[in-house]
């Protein structure tokens, strides 16, 4: 019986859980911290964002350049 009981405890976490990190719960006034807010020292410490490129992989026959 304390099994079972502790079993549905843990889906219940589990669920609720699930339904906050999801956002589902935000009508309740609970919802996780936005992806800026957990770690803005990462944002900080960027140097130069904006230069990153993003290239086409190469094909398998052609040397790199």
């Amino acid at each position: 019986m304390k099994l079972r009981l502790l079993l549905i405890v843990l889906l219940l976490a589990n669920a609720g859980y699930f339904l906050w990190a999801r956002g589902d719960l935000v009508g309740f006034g609970m919802a996780p911290a936005g992806i800026n807010e957990r770690e803005p020292q990462r944002l900080s410490r960027q140097i130069h964002p904006e230069w990153l490129q993003i290239r086409k992989e190469a094909k398998a026959g052609a040397p790199a350049p």
